[in-house]
């Protein structure tokens, strides 16, 4: 019991500099996904035949495709193309190519929630919006996307719980994340030998994150609740 006291303040200061870490990834993630997501949609959704089949194939590609081999292949396969290094050396490095596979892999997946609750509108309220002299745009900020965002939210919380979960992924290039830092201290990396109830400890990190992320989306959908 001692042992574990003495040990308790490492492991978490390691745990946290991990979370940190963590959660830097998941939020650049959603800055980039969400829009990404909606472009893409636009793209998949298109009347121009080759835009619409060419966005369709890449996001069948990416969602048919294992996230650990992405960030694989974005991390090594620019590098070894162009014989330099693409992303730069280090940890920044590494974060930055490990952001640019999450927000490609994710954007694909939030296109077909977007392109899901936008088809999912009603075709007579744009033509309503037409009859009442308003432009495209007017009716898709102010008449589609007001409903598409309650349409989309369950969907959405869902992705965006698994990809808290998904963000341990980027250990695969080294990125030191949250599950990073808590195997470090089995591997005795961190000056501890064969501790595995470090491990524990992370998956509460997990926990807690989702339990507040699942709180907070609950509260956005209760409050999108007059678009029924």
């Amino acid at each position: 019991m001692e042992l574990f006291f003495e040990q308790l303040p490492i492991v978490l200061k390691s745990l946290n500099v991990g979370f940190i870490q963590t959660l830097k990834l998941f939020i650049i993630t959603l800055l980039g996904a969400f829009p990404f997501g909606l472009i893409i949609s636009f793209g998949s959704m298109s009347r121009f035949r080759p835009l619409a089949y060419f966005t369709r194939f890449f996001v069948w590609i990416i969602r048919g495709t294992p996230l650990m081999i992405q960030l694989l292949i974005i991390f090594y396969f620019p590098s070894l193309v162009l014989k330099r290094p693409v992303w730069g050396s280090g940890e920044a490095g590494r974060f930055l190519a490990a952001s640019v596979s999450f927000i490609v892999n994710y954007a694909c997946y939030f296109s077909e929630i977007y392109r899901g609750g936008i088809q999912g509108i009603p075709a007579g309220q744009t033509e309503a919006g037409l009859v009442l002299g308003m432009t495209k745009s007017q009716i898709f900020f102010k008449i589609t996307l007001l409903q598409m965002i309650k349409r989309i939210v369950p969907p959405m919380s869902n992705e965006i719980i698994t990809l808290v979960k998904d963000t341990s992924l980027a250990r695969i290039i080294a990125l030191q994340e949250l599950i990073w830092a808590g195997e470090a201290f089995l591997k005795g990396s961190q000056g501890i030998s064969g501790a595995i109830w470090p491990l524990f400890f992370t998956a509460v990190y997990y926990l807690i994150f989702n339990g507040l992320l699942t709180i907070g989306l609950g509260k956005l959908e209760r409050r999108l609740d007059y678009f029924r």
